[in-house]
């Protein structure tokens, strides 16, 4: 049985980073996941108010099912209400979020307004979160360093960016022996890293020249 995935929602308003993300997330697995790695579950919205709105659903969810009921011997109205919280318990235990992975700059909610509101939340298992931008400020980085955050991770993400967001989501791999194959899987893991690389910068200089065509180039914000 393999290692228990590690969920993680990814915050960004661009739709090209998000989806960079999420291939190098799932591909992980197959390609470098061996060896008892846990995979990783991507939900991905694109701004920071959406992502506390999932997490308020989430822990609404959590707090009126925070246990499923013992059984009792008195009526079948009451097994059904038991089984009923049972299912609702097991569905948000499949869709709690372990790690959140932020951009830093985004409109109205930046990725560091996000931070605080999520370690506002008063959580007795605070969420881990981390917090990636295309900028190395150091003044950034302290700061959110300082407000919680778990890490702080340079764009584009690179493949041992993978094993840090593992390292501080909390989830722990199961051990498993290595094998010669093990490492023919890593080639094969690198290989699809540089061709999801190729496609992010491909698509980056795609969304320049449209938006350079149409004369909309000095409107570009940060990623």
């Amino acid at each position: 049985m393999g290692a228990e995935a590690v969920r993680v929602l990814v915050v960004d308003d661009s739709p090209v980073d998000r989806r960079v993300v999420e291939l190098l997330l799932r591909a992980a697995h197959c390609g470098g996941g061996g060896g008892g790695a846990a995979p990783f579950h991507v939900t991905a919205v694109d701004s920071g108010k959406k992502a506390m709105e999932l997490l308020g659903q989430r822990r609404s969810n959590r707090l009126s099912t925070s246990s499923p009921p013992a059984s009792a011997d008195v009526s079948s109205e009451t097994t059904e209400m038991n089984e009923s919280c049972a299912l609702k318990w097991t569905i948000f235990q499949e869709q709690a979020i372990d790690i959140v992975l932020t951009d830093y700059c985004m409109p109205e909610m930046t990725g560091y307004d996000l931070l605080k509101a999520i370690k506002a939340l008063g959580s007795p298992n605070p969420i881990p979160v981390v917090v990636m931008s295309s900028e190395n400020e150091p003044q950034r980085i302290s700061r959110c360093l300082t407000a919680g955050a778990e890490d702080f991770i340079l764009k584009p993400l690179k493949i041992n960016d993978v094993q840090r967001l593992r390292k501080c989501s909390g989830v722990k791999p199961k051990t498993a022996v290595m094998n010669s194959s093990s490492f023919e899987v890593s080639h094969y893991f690198q290989f699809i890293f540089k061709f999801i690389l190729l496609t992010y910068a491909l698509m980056c200089l795609s969304q320049l020249f449209h938006r350079w065509s149409n004369g909309s180039f000095l409107s570009l914000w940060c990623a």
